[in-house]
């Protein structure tokens, strides 16, 4: 596949109602603040060199997001529909509100419909009424965590009730706020929709707390996860900084990708080991964890340790999947804690202890406020988006371009933190640990 076909977002049909955005006019061209079709950025910036053909330039074009001077749909019979589903995370709800204040403010859209709990909620046998959304209804939402909808994991793969509901609803959109399950399941609705000759609109925020979603620069609720898990960070530091060798043992999302925890050791400065999925450690050993984190004790008398929820899996047993399809992960970090606990005590070494999970709190915060400023734009360009009849598509930010995006290349693959790249290079100035923690 070409980078062209990658990234063409899919459109429902030939965009010929006038918007009814007001601009102001510059230098006579009312156009100016509409964007175009064929207004793109380079998604790939960067310049390689060939050794035979010399410098090789970038490739792979992404669609600006943006009003658009013609839509698809006429505002008055849109019946639009917003979902949220997986886990929690910092700024839900600021997308619902952007979303619903966008569509009825800017361009007229009177019938809105909130969807309970996920994907359950579009499905006939769960029989959970649809909320209605109005501005007064969704005002102060921003200022709660969670989502005002609520949420849940799996309901997804039922793809033909979701559809039947869509049409018992008569619904024409669909804004689906969830992680690459969710937005699997987004593209599995849009292409049956299709199927059947729907004329429906899907159209996804991408919502991952742990910043792995493809192609995906930055995922709402990240920062403010990282600010969260920071002053957990600096709790742990002043328990163990405090006692006679004192560890403070954090536990951080991330499933796969440890940006969380990379972050979190950045932004506080205070972690002296940063244990992710990304990068294999082992505990036993001249160049183990234990012996390193004694080293460290016998320095300095406290340690911090980050671990990210994912990492070291290999050392704990695993149970099976969730309700969403993934593996549910073993708990790294009651097993570090009992294996230092255990591995202290019988060496005869004094030591306190203090283990600490934010995970929950950090899912139900509420956003800050550059968080929240993103889910504001997020929202609005995905509704602008869906008028212009844009589908199975995703809103995001990319080189700092609000940009289209086609689901599939999105959820094909995750973002890792490399071992080699300069951001995990500076995790390693910014702890000291040593660069690998394996028995050779």
């Amino acid at each position: 596949m070409s980078q062209v076909d990658k990234f063409t977002v899919p459109i429902l049909g030939t965009a010929r109602v006038p918007s009814p955005i007001p601009f102001s006019t510059t230098h006579g061209d009312t156009t100016a603040n509409y964007v175009s079709d064929q207004e793109a950025i380079l998604f790939d910036i960067t310049a390689r060199w060939d050794q035979e053909r010399g410098r090789r330039d970038s490739r792979g074009m992404l669609e600006l997001a943006g009003p658009r001077e013609h839509l698809y749909f006429e505002p008055q019979r849109v019946h639009a529909a917003i979902v949220t589903c997986g886990g929690l995370c910092p700024g839900l709800n600021d997308v619902i509100r952007a979303l619903v204040r966008c569509l009825w403010y800017r361009y007229g859209v009177r019938r809105i419909s909130g969807i309970q709990f996920g994907y359950w909620g579009l499905l006939p046998d769960k029989n959970l009424p649809v909320v209605p959304l109005n501005p007064t209804v969704v005002d102060d939402i921003h200022q709660m965590g969670g989502s005002m909808l609520g949420s849940s994991r799996g309901g997804g793969e039922r793809t033909g009730d979701i559809v039947d509901t869509l049409e018992r609803l008569e619904l024409n959109m669909l804004f689906t706020i969830g992680g690459d399950g969710t937005q699997k399941g987004a593209q599995a609705i849009a292409e049956e929709a299709e199927r059947r000759g729907l004329d429906v609109a899907v159209v996804g925020v991408p919502k991952t707390i742990d910043n792995d979603l493809s192609l995906i620069q930055k995922s709402f609720g990240f920062e403010t996860a990282v600010s969260v898990a920071s002053d957990a960070v600096a709790s742990a530091h002043a328990e163990a900084h405090s006692a006679i060798n004192g560890i403070g043992l954090v536990k951080l999302m991330g499933r796969e990708s440890g940006f969380i925890a990379a972050y979190a050791a950045l932004a506080s400065n205070e972690a002296n080991f940063v244990l992710i999925p990304e990068v294999p450690f082992e505990l036993e050993g001249e160049n183990g964890l234990l012996r390193h984190l004694r080293d460290r004790l016998e320095r300095r008398n406290h340690a911090v340790i980050i671990v990210g929820e994912g990492a070291g899996q290999e050392l704990v047993a695993t149970q099976g999947t969730d309700a969403g399809g993934n593996r549910v992960l073993g708990d790294i970090g009651a097993y570090l804690r009992d294996r230092i606990k255990e591995h202290f005590s019988k060496a005869g070494m004094p030591f306190s202890l203090k283990y600490i999970d934010p995970s929950y709190m950090i899912r139900s915060a509420v956003a800050v406020a550059d968080d929240s400023v993103y889910c504001s734009r997020l929202g609005n360009n995905a509704a602008h988006a869906a008028m212009a009849g844009k589908t199975r598509m995703l809103v995001s930010l990319v080189n700092n371009y609000f940009v289209h995006i086609p689901i599939a290349p999105a959820v094909g693959a995750r973002n890792k933190v490399h071992p080699e790249s300069t951001l995990w290079r500076d995790v390693l100035e910014a702890t000291q640990q040593p660069i690998s923690m394996v028995n050779r």
